[in-house]
């Protein structure tokens, strides 16, 4: 799949690391670099603009090194980019950790994964259809 992107950014376009890899590391692409304080969020740019295909997203998701090694996240994990959005891309990092952490152009920052989505249509109805699990919810299978 071909997808249209405009890169502003100091950095390489995003790419997939190995033959099977889901996702594309973006890269943090600043004018100067930014010290991310313990509990502390900050939008982070790229530099990158896409277009994606009608009844497509971009999934972002936090890297798991950054995540293991400096406790660093995503806010809203993981972000949703829209087939209509033209906007900079733009990554929500938080620190979970107690130690500041610095982000320099060129971090890789998170992961992008393409995927298919579907558009749902409601069909209002009076009762659902019965399930072994029934209303079970959060815990009902026991710990763990």
């Amino acid at each position: 799949m071909k997808i249209r992107i405009i890169n502003k950014s100091k950095n390489t376009l995003p790419a997939y690391e190995t033959l099977h890899a889901a996702g594309m590391d973006l890269r943090a692409d600043l004018d100067e670099r930014v010290m991310l304080k313990p509990m502390e969020r900050k939008l982070i740019a790229t530099g990158l603009y896409i277009e994606l295909p009608e009844g497509f997203e971009a999934q972002i998701r936090p890297r798991s090194g950054l995540a293991f090694k400096h406790g660093i996240g995503i806010v809203n994990s993981p972000g949703t980019i829209d087939a209509d959005y033209r906007g900079e891309i733009k990554v929500l990092l938080i620190n979970y950790s107690e130690q500041h952490f610095e982000i320099n152009t060129g971090d890789r920052i998170a992961q992008m994964v393409i995927a298919r989505h579907e558009r749902a249509v409601w069909e209002e109805v009076e009762t659902l259809n019965e399930t072994q699990r029934g209303e079970g919810g959060y815990g009902h299978t026991g710990i763990g």
